[in-house]
């Protein structure tokens, strides 16, 4: 359970760190136009303590759900020389894509990553053509199973299961490790795995009857196969910008695809979830039990989406502001900020509530099976 909690804190750590370099790039490119920026915060008020370096305050805040940049002149409609307010509109759309930009480029960074170590990822149990080294990971240990007991581990490699009549068989697809290990319930079986680069065989017993969420070994397993390969430092970058795009066409697509079922009342797209930030930072934690290479695959993805997600036009995202500045453009003048202000904590509430609801709906129940399994 320890392990569970310290890999859901790190995969925490690695999301609110996304949601500070989102919102660097709005700080970076405000301070390229010269505009006044009074605070860069890391969490969100009260504040935890703070240091001014220069016109900057640069703070730590005790709610830890990302980060906020306070610009001169944003939420105020203040005027002046160094004011947002007073910027052009061409400027201003510039700081406001700053933060969407600075995701895609963490996406770019990350891939290239993942190209320069290579990656095993996810894939099912029907074989394609040009299939690399297809595997059988065990991905998690469910305690007080039989194997925790024999010593099964995460991150173990099932090579072959021995039958009490020394059948041996070969596997590496999840239904068939599933179909031998159910017809040898309450019998002895030797499960050989392949821990670093050494072969250990794993004595262990079936039980007859499996708690609720378990199965009758006590382990969750995921077939996996080398898809990203690890490729010379020189070509991992040209390698990474070009999957950034891909993905993101990816990504687009498969979110046309949810819309299209949900307004044609046709549910979720197979495979498809809801998920709040508690509900994502656990299939971030999963992701890393599978090993860097798709640790940092998975991380990738969420930035595209978290991207793609911060351009819809909802006011209280990027994409709500840039709505606003096309009105403004239209009218000649900006939209009142009192107004503006007002639209967006609508829909921040909004959001929050939306949040809330599939985090108890959806997301408590996958951290209860993720704490306990």
């Amino acid at each position: 359970m320890l392990s569970s909690l310290l890999t859901l804190l790190f995969s925490f750590f690695v999301l609110v760190l996304l949601m500070i370099i989102h919102e660097f790039g709005h700080f970076i490119i405000a301070k390229k136009f010269k505009v006044r920026v009074d605070e860069f915060g890391i969490g969100y008020p009260p504040r935890m303590f703070g240091k001014k370096f220069g016109e900057t305050l640069y703070s730590v805040n005790w709610i830890p759900l990302g980060a906020f940049v306070r610009i001169y002149g944003e939420e105020d409609g203040v005027e002046g020389s160094r004011s947002f307010n007073s910027l052009k509109i061409w400027k201003k759309v510039m700081i406001v894509i700053g933060g969407v930009a600075a995701f895609w480029l963490c996406s770019m960074v990350i891939f290239t990553l993942m190209f320069m170590i290579g990656s095993d990822l996810p894939i099912s149990d029907q074989d394609a053509p040009g299939l690399s080294n297809p595997k059988l990971i065990i991905v998690q240990v469910a305690d007080d199973s039989p194997a925790k007991n024999a010593g099964l581990k995460q991150g173990d490699e099932i090579k072959t299961v021995t039958t009490i009549d020394n059948h041996v068989f070969t596997v590496n697809k999840t239904n068939d490790f599933q179909s031998i290990i159910n017809d040898n319930k309450g019998q002895p079986v030797t499960i050989t795995i392949q821990r670093n680069n050494d072969l250990v065989p794993i004595n262990v017993v079936p039980r007859a009857l499996a708690p609720q969420g378990q199965g009758v070994l006590g382990i969750s397993l995921e077939r996996t196969a080398t898809l990203i390969e690890k490729q010379p430092f020189y070509m991992a970058p040209i390698k990474g910008v070009a999957y950034t795009f891909k993905m993101t066409w990816v990504a687009l697509e498969g979110l046309y695809t949810v819309f299209q079922n949900l307004i044609f009342g046709r549910g979720l797209p197979q495979g498809a979830e809801f998920a709040g930030p508690l509900g994502i930072t656990i299939f971030l934690a999963n992701a890393l039990s599978y090993g860097p290479g798709f640790f940092l695959y998975f991380i990738g993805l969420i930035s595209i989406f978290v991207a793609i997600f911060n351009v819809f036009p909802i006011p209280a995202l990027d994409g709500g502001k840039l709505v606003f500045l096309l009105i403004e453009k239209i009218r000649g003048k900006p939209v009142s900020p009192q107004l503006e202000q007002k639209i967006s904590a609508l829909f921040f509430i909004l959001l929050i509530s939306l949040s809330i609801f599939v985090t108890i709906k959806f997301d408590i129940p996958r951290f209860r099976d993720f704490i306990n399994f």
